[in-house]
């Protein structure tokens, strides 16, 4: 729009020069011929008393040359032949056409007549004798033109100082139009990344002004709405704690038995999952600033994971599937929530058990690049014959065949979520166990993992080098009995 103005107001200034200075530069070129003229009249009427008096020659050429133009060469006199037999006088250059000249004569009137090297004016005189003189007066093209380029440069000079005072106010409006207009699309897209602390300074033109104030009661708008949400979340889960209890008092009353175990089991996990939905819904603020994640934030990744395998690995021993775990062995600092990252690997974990056959072998591997972390989950299944169908949302619950599983995808989108929330990403493809291998990726500055990416080539467990040139290492995982499949 800046420069929509600026070229709107070039394009209006240079017409209205030009309507201007083209008219005014050709009055000033008529002046100066019309300047010219006047001053040849007046030197031709210098020697009209002389002609009324005399036609002796020698007086009038001494006439002629005490003239400023007859000293230079550019006047001369035109008397007739008086009588019969008498003797057409001439004082002079005669530059002038006897035909011109004849005209002037009979006419009575002056005329200006076109010469080489400029043009002639024709003034006639009357003589004592009652004949008409012509008194001729040369004046060079130079003269009839003297000052004109100066005017007209002048009036081009004028003219560029307008176009440029024109552009540079056009260019300071735009200005003042154009940055609240940025100012509100970068708050626009901050409020779409999730900063939702962002408003917008209310100034600029009434226009934007209004749009400013709109914009910034909509961001209060929605700060509240998500923390109503948030609430309504919190709430709705303090619900279910009433039938959860009844749950655990049905469960209490079944006696012993293997059945009875599970069911406690599983009616302490949905406790334990309702108590983290309502501290993470009352907990979990917006964010309100821009940057990364303050210095404690998220959560031992390394601590999460052996946790959440210590849990699967139960219902693994039962199905008679091997486990492998490597990478752990150190703290491994993130900035995801560990409730986060315990919902993602629960998701893709809980995909392993669901897929594939029992029997199947998964592993889990842990990558630390420096400014990121990779967290790959790769098992000896039959694999995913189409990755990219997988990662959209509900379409993840088909299996190779084409069938449904009854899974909804939202799996798979938790954990994009995760991962995605860091700068990272989602990854598919084929693990060297023969199956599938899901790579999350997660950056630890905050922002795009590309610099990790071109840095550090991640290996698998097979042999190959993992970041930084260190191999991982592959160790043998057992849960404690009595841990069941969280699903």
């Amino acid at each position: 729009m800046r420069w929509a103005l600026v070229k709107v107001c070039l394009a209006v200034t240079a017409m209205v020069v030009i309507a201007f200075a083209v008219p005014l530069g050709l009055v000033i070129k008529e002046m100066a011929r019309d300047r010219a003229f006047s001053d040849a009249e007046r030197q031709a009427a210098t020697i009209g008393p002389t002609l009324t008096i005399t036609t002796d020659r020698e007086e009038l050429t001494r006439a002629v040359l005490s003239t400023e133009p007859g000293g230079r060469g550019r006047l001369a006199v035109h008397v007739p032949a008086a009588g019969q037999g008498g003797e057409r006088l001439e004082i002079g250059e005669r530059r002038a056409t006897r035909q011109d000249l004849e005209t002037v004569r009979k006419s009575g009137r002056a005329a200006i007549a076109e010469v080489p090297g400029g043009s002639a004016l024709l003034q006639p005189t009357a003589l004592g004798s009652g004949g008409i003189a012509v008194v001729e007066v040369f004046v060079p093209e130079n003269e009839v033109s003297n000052g004109v380029g100066t005017a007209w440069l002048v009036l081009a000079g004028v003219g560029i100082a307008l176009i440029v005072g024109s552009v540079a106010v056009a260019d300071r409006l735009g200005v003042r139009m154009v940055q609240p207009a940025q100012r509100l699309a970068g708050a626009a897209q901050d409020l779409g990344e999730g900063r939702l602390g962002t408003r917008v300074p209310e100034e600029g033109p009434t226009e934007l002004r209004s749009a400013a104030v709109a914009f910034n009661s909509m961001a209060d708008q929605v700060v509240q709405l998500l923390a109503n949400e948030r609430e309504l979340a919190a709430d709705l889960s303090h619900r279910l704690r009433t039938p959860l209890t009844v749950l655990r008092l049905n469960a209490a009353s079944l006696g012993e038995g293997p059945a009875a175990e599970q069911t406690r089991a599983a009616v302490e996990q949905l406790e334990h999952e309702v108590d983290t939905i309502i501290r993470t819904a009352r907990e979990q603020r917006p964010q309100t600033q821009g940057g990364q994640p303050g210095a404690g934030a998220g959560c031992d990744a390394s601590e999460v994971i052996r946790e959440r395998m210590g849990f699967w690995s139960a219902l693994a021993e039962d199905e008679g599937r091997t486990v492998r775990l490597a990478g752990v062995d150190r703290t491994v600092r993130i900035p995801v929530a560990r409730p986060e990252l315990a919902a993602a690997l629960d998701a893709l974990l809980g995909n392993v058990f669901r897929h594939t056959p029992e029997g199947t072998a998964f592993a889990v591997d842990v990558h630390h690049s420096g400014d990121a972390v990779i967290v790959l989950v790769s098992d000896a299944g039959p694999g995913i014959p189409d990755p990219e169908s997988a990662l959209a949302r509900g379409a993840s619950g088909r299996n190779s065949a084409g069938s449904e599983v009854g899974s909804t995808g939202l799996g798979l989108d938790i954990v994009r979520r995760v991962a995605e929330s860091t700068g990272g990403d989602l990854r598919i493809g084929r693990s060297v166990l023969g199956g599938t291998e899901v790579r999350i990726w997660i950056g630890l500055d905050g922002g795009p993992a590309e610099r990790a990416r071109r840095g550090h080539r991640v290996g698998r467990r097979n042999g190959r080098r993992g970041p930084r040139g260190v191999r991982g290492r592959n160790t043998e995982f057992r849960g404690a009995p009595g841990a069941g499949p969280h699903l």
